[in-house]
C-alpha cells in the first residue's frame, strides 16, 4: 500500500507535515487547494479514517499512524477559527499523470 505525505500552510503561515498510510488524500484535497479550516478538517478525517479502513482491510488492524494524523490535525485546526483558510502545498508521492493519447500521434 503506498504511503505519502502531505503538507500545509495554516492560516498563521506554519507549516506541517502530515502522513497517510494511502494515496487516498489525493481524493479529497488538491495541490495548491485552499479550504475553509473546518472543510479541510473534514476533508482530511475522512481521507484518513478510509486511509485507515484500507490497511484494517489489507493487514487486519486499523492504521495507528492515519489515527495520530487526525490527532495532530485536530489539535493544529483548533487553534483558528472557522472559516480561516489552509493551504495545500504539496503531496508526495503526486498521483501518476495518465498519458495523453493525443501525444503518441
Amino acid at each position: 500500500m503506498p504511503e505519502m505525505t502531505f503538507t500545509v500552510r495554516w492560516p498563521d503561515g506554519r507549516v506541517e507535515d502530515c502522513y497517510s498510510p494511502s494515496l487516498v488524500m489525493h481524493d479529497h484535497l488538491t495541490v495548491g487547494g485552499t479550504y475553509a479550516v473546518e472543510d479541510f478538517l473534514d476533508r482530511s478525517l475522512t481521507a484518513l479514517a478510509t486511509a485507515s479502513e484500507r490497511v484494517r482491510v489489507k493487514f487486519g488492524f486499523a492504521c495507528t499512524s492515519a489515527m495520530a494524523t487526525s490527532d495532530q490535525l485536530r489539535a493544529s485546526a483548533a487553534a483558528y477559527e472557522f472559516g480561516q483558510r489552509v493551504t495545500v502545498l504539496a503531496m508526495h508521492p503526486p498521483l501518476p499523470v495518465a498519458p495523453n493519447p493525443q501525444e503518441s500521434r
